[in-house]
């Protein structure tokens, strides 16, 4: 590919204003939250595709982490089935889990893959399911009402929450220079499958693998100030949480899971500072 002058002096301005950052993160891992309007806007998508490729090719080790509620919604949407939510989360009953299924793993996973390969990475799509990635447990749901004596439980069927993470199959991957491309689909103790929210493995998956950044992109675009005041969701602002800030684009339904992601993140390093 040919460029112009203009176009060479702006590519090496760049690099140039990267090469510090770069030498930083060189042999860091760090995992994306993949998810919203990047998922579905076609520049986007390449734009998405190429960066993460540039990453690794610069000696970045990227962790994918994915969503696809629109894809999931569309398709419910097809068949006739009505999409509900209860605090940002998709009730998700038997019928609802293999649409889940089918799109997380399959339709989104290998699409996200392809696209890494056209650009010229190398990456492998992975579920929770596989080698024994993600142990899930039943997520559970209480709210307090001024008319019961105790909390209402909220069964939103086939979700989970994060029992454990082995990461061993993320390492071999990685150390067989591979990006990893996962979809947030646990296994529980009864051998269900269980819908997991992306943002909650993703910064579980940073955790455990001590990732140096945490990246969520996630929701519409910008930021909606005035529901993140209305939750009481805002980004952590401690000194030692600085370098780990999350870059967020979240709507009002979707910020609880986010904050729950980035405390998670934020957890290992609040000790440190201790």
């Amino acid at each position: 590919m040919s460029l112009t002058t203009e176009s060479a002096r702006n590519v090496a301005r760049v690099l140039t204003e990267a090469m510090p950052y770069i030498r930083r993160f060189r042999g860091k891992t760090v995992v994306i939250k993949y998810g919203g309007n990047a998922m579905v806007d076609e520049d986007l998508k390449s734009g998405f595709a190429r960066d993460i490729v540039l990453m690794k090719l610069v000696g970045i080790n990227p962790v994918v982490v994915h969503g696809g509620g629109p894809q999931i919604g569309s398709l419910l949407e097809r068949i006739g089935k009505e999409s509900h939510f209860v605090d940002g989360m998709r009730v998700t009953d038997s019928e609802t889990m293999d649409v889940v299924e089918m799109v997380l793993g399959g339709l989104v996973n290998k699409e996200i893959v392809n696209l890494i390969a056209r650009h010229g990475g190398r990456a492998v799509g992975l579920t929770g399911k596989d080698g024994d990635l993600i142990r899930a447990r039943k997520l559970t749901i209480t709210r307090n009402s001024p008319e019961l004596e105790a909390p209402e439980i909220i069964d939103i069927g086939h979700v989970g929450e994060v029992a454990s993470i082995d990461a061993g199959v993320v390492h071999m991957l990685v150390s067989g220079d591979f990006i990893p491309v996962i979809a947030p689909i646990g296994v529980g103790d009864d051998g269900h499958s269980y819908n997991i929210n992306a943002d909650l493995v993703a910064g579980r998956m940073a955790e455990v693998l001590n990732a140096e950044k945490l990246i969520l992109l996630t929701g519409p675009a910008g930021q909606d100030r005035q529901a993140a005041d209305r939750t009481g969701c805002r980004r952590c602002r401690c000194p030692d949480c600085q370098r780990h800030h999350t870059r967020r684009y979240a709507a009002e339904d979707q910020l609880c899971p986010v904050r729950r992601s980035q405390r998670r993140q934020c957890r290992p390093h609040h000790r440190r500072s201790a």
